[in-house]
């Protein structure tokens, strides 16, 4: 394998060529990479109204953070040529991020995997494809993983700071907030071959919760202040909660909410954003003994689940698997698993086209494709929860059975 010196700055330079093309014109539309809360069209356009004095947040269809429509309306043009450029930088400081993860998790300098690492977050077709499309989601899993990187190294201030520009972008990463705390006050080693459960000091815990309180409670009066009153949290937070616009994208919200009943929607909006939180105090208190897998489990879970999904949310978990080299020998099913997401991946923009291009389709076609994508996801995940645990009874050996008491 080259050396990440090598390989990682001709990674970025062929990112870089290929976002340069014309294509990122053909796919900055496409609803499998961009959503409502993440499409780069509608950022261009709220940066339109905001220079014209206009409140863009009173007209329901932009959904961006006054934060980041501050940075592009007065500091980052918004040209194609400079959005792709940055867009590609940011994927690069990404993987950059992975990698020192991976080197704090091995508690090295360097290894030999270091490119491989990298290679897995910038040639990962779905994280790839969302930064053609210039999805603000790529900077949202950049920000991930430098709130990650911090923490395995116990930069506390930074870490916090960067989870809460991360809350700003996408209210649904408050569910990777315990395992990160988690993160803070333990080590990002491997522990998973030999679990011990962990004593939380809330000494330790609650001035980092008060700290996290803190940072995100200024920038929130920063977004006030930016978009002239309240009204961008119910446009921005809360479209995550009341899922406002039914626009198709991969995930599996929007196909059931079109067929809910008025009446019933309140209802089903609870369930669903409460099947959200869930998975949070079981997978902590399972991985306790690896912040690190539990934050990459959760990780999993938001990808598969949330309200406005990209391709790059299941894509950031994806590639996160790399940095758990130890559990390959316990995956149960990874051929089926891979060939789930390849079947998905041919799916989704047929019945795409089929539907909205050529209209030989309808909802149906698209929407049975995302539940496909949705069973790919799901078998990774359960895949890596199975393969987490098994890791610590060692290999199965001939005449034994592993059983659940």
């Amino acid at each position: 394998m080259p050396s990440l010196n090598v390989a990682f700055p001709a990674l970025v330079v062929a990112r870089l060529f290929v976002a340069l093309s014309s294509l990122p014109d053909v796919l900055k539309h496409n609803h499998q990479l961009s959503s409502p809360l993440t499409s780069f069209s509608q950022l261009q356009e709220g940066i339109y109204l905001f220079n014209h004095d206009i409140d863009i947040y009173s007209g329901g269809t932009f959904r961006h953070s006054p934060l980041l429509l501050a940075t592009f309306a007065t500091i980052i043009p918004t040209s194609h040529t400079l959005s792709s450029i940055l867009w590609t930088l940011c994927d690069a400081a990404g993987a950059w991020a992975l990698v020192k993860i991976w080197r704090a998790r091995q508690n090295v300098a360097s290894t030999p995997r270091d490119s491989l690492i990298a290679a897995s977050y910038l040639l990962n077709p779905y994280i790839f494809m969302s930064t053609l499309a210039l999805s603000t989601s790529s900077l949202e899993n950049t920000l991930t993983l430098f709130s990650i990187m911090f923490a395995c190294h116990g930069n506390i201030s930074a870490a916090l700071l960067a989870f809460a520009f991360l809350i700003q972008l996408s209210l649904s990463s408050i569910v990777i907030l315990t395992p990160l705390l988690l993160l803070l006050i333990t080590n990002p080693l491997s522990h998973l071959a030999s679990p011990r459960p962990i004593l939380v000091s809330l000494r330790k815990t609650i001035p980092l919760l008060g700290e996290i309180t803190a940072y995100t409670l200024i920038l929130s009066l920063v977004s006030t202040l930016v978009a002239g009153s309240w009204a961008w949290i119910p446009q921005t937070w809360g479209a995550t909660l009341t899922l406002p616009d039914l626009t198709p994208n991969p995930g599996m919200w929007w196909y059931f909410f079109t067929e809910m009943f008025d009446h019933f929607r309140p209802f089903f909006l609870m369930v669903f954003s409460i099947h959200l939180l869930i998975y949070i105090a079981p997978v902590c208190i399972k991985f306790q003994h690896d912040s690190l897998y539990a934050t990459f489990i959760l990780l999993g879970v938001l990808g598969t689940f949330k309200a406005y999904p990209t391709s790059s949310d299941p894509g950031l978990f994806l590639s996160m698997i790399s940095l758990f080299p130890e559990t390959y020998p316990y995956f149960r099913h990874p051929i089926v698993t891979t060939l789930l997401h390849l079947h998905a991946s041919l799916l989704l923009p047929l019945f795409h086209h089929l539907w909205l291009v050529q209209g030989t389709g309808n909802a149906n076609f698209f929407y049975a494709s995302t539940l496909v994508f949705a069973c790919a996801n799901g078998a990774a995940l359960i895949d890596c929860i199975w393969a987490g645990l098994r890791i610590a009874i060692g290999k199965q050996h001939e005449n034994s059975a592993v059983v659940q008491e």
